[in-house]
């Protein structure tokens, strides 16, 4: 199979030939379609998380079943299915509780993937969706109904379930409440689009780059900010009532827009992060005003997903019109052209681009 192999941080893609191991009892091996892009990937490969190399990254995959492990249930070959980051052990106490994004064993297993010379190559985040096929374990995929593109389907693996989920999931938002969003690239559009699902009365995006502000609206947004705007605090309050938000949603990896995020909430108010930073970089936070006004921080990996309740429920949504997925494809790229894909991605305008193969539905 041809896949696009990290092996030195902050440099190109290497389109190369490998192979994978047959897939064992608990796993299945696809054909993948379609892989969109993540800033998580982009961020893998910088080398900014560290990590190990050679790599294959990717992880919002589409595709089709082509061998079952012999342990394997609820599959069969030719399936289209769905694949995610999110491999779980489904008896954990995470998993027991309903958080198999955080089960204690997602971590264990030898990854599939061999060059020429039979050296191992890091899966990544479980999945290494670069390339032509994946073997992955059975918890991390879902069917998929005929109706949904691959292309389109792809952006539920991560970017979709990552900002609804941290609105409906883990932040758990009620009609009426208030929301502000830092961040309105492709996970900050889907945050937005959370907030309207649950009936968010005000949702205020805040980016840096003022060309996103029409892309915010358009996908729920009732008011805008600059990020850059002298006392940003002062300025959200006046747009909501003279009051701070219920929630902040942190939709970008920076550390400095975690800070700015807890001046932006009411008192009993919620930071809910959401973006990753590079790992060392810290973000401040007064303790006082956090216990003064009964505050809260919340962590929100994946949107805290259970992918057999929520994707099906998500396609619905998008059946419905109430989910807008196809406007979240900036560009379709070929797995020859993934650097020129990867390189729009980081321009800042691109929403989310997809890597398309052979086969694509």
């Amino acid at each position: 199979m041809k896949a696009a192999v990290c092996r030195e941080f902050a440099k190109p893609l290497v389109i190369e030939e490998l192979s994978l191991l047959p897939p064992e009892a608990d796993q299945i091996l696809v054909d993948i379609t379609a892989c969109a892009i993540c800033h998580s990937d982009i961020t893998y490969a910088k080398g900014d998380w560290g990590g190990t190399l050679p790599a294959v990254y990717g992880h919002e995959a589409v595709g089709r079943v082509r061998e079952l492990g012999s342990d394997v249930k609820g599959f069969s070959v030719g399936d289209r299915v769905l694949v995610t980051l999110i491999r779980h052990c489904g008896h954990c106490s995470p998993c027991a509780e309903g958080m198999p994004v955080v089960c204690d064993h997602a971590g264990e297993g030898e990854s599939p993937i061999r060059d020429g010379e039979g050296v191992t190559l890091v899966q990544g985040m479980a999945t290494g969706g670069f390339a032509e096929q994946v073997v992955v374990h059975r918890s991390q995929a879902i069917t998929l109904p005929d109706d949904i593109p691959d292309d389109v389907a792809s952006l539920l693996a991560c970017g979709v379930i990552t900002g609804v989920g941290a609105v409906v999931n883990a932040a758990k938002v009620r009609p009426g409440q208030t929301v502000a969003v830092i961040g309105a690239g492709g996970v900050g559009l889907n945050v937005i689009q959370g907030a309207v699902i649950a009936g968010a009365s005000k949702i205020i995006a805040i980016d840096l780059n003022e060309t996103k502000f029409a892309e915010a609206k358009a996908f729920g947004a009732t008011d805008t900010l600059d990020g850059r705007t002298p006392n940003l605090p002062a300025a959200l309050r006046a747009l909501n009532n003279g009051r701070g938000v219920d929630y902040a949603f942190v939709a970008v990896g920076v550390a400095a827009a975690f800070n700015q995020a807890a001046q932006l909430i009411a008192a009993n108010g919620t930071v809910v992060a959401v973006g990753m930073p590079p790992s060392g970089h810290m973000a401040e936070y007064d303790p006082s005003s956090i216990a003064g006004g009964c505050q809260h921080i919340v962590g929100s990996k994946m949107g805290n997903t259970v992918i057999e309740r929520d994707i099906p429920w998500l396609i619905e949504l998008w059946r419905q019109g109430r989910l807008n997925l196809d406007g979240l494809i900036s560009g379709r790229y070929p797995l020859e052209q993934i650097n020129e894909a990867i390189e729009a991605t980081l321009g800042g305008e691109a929403k989310r681009n997809v890597i398309v193969f052979e086969g694509a539905k």
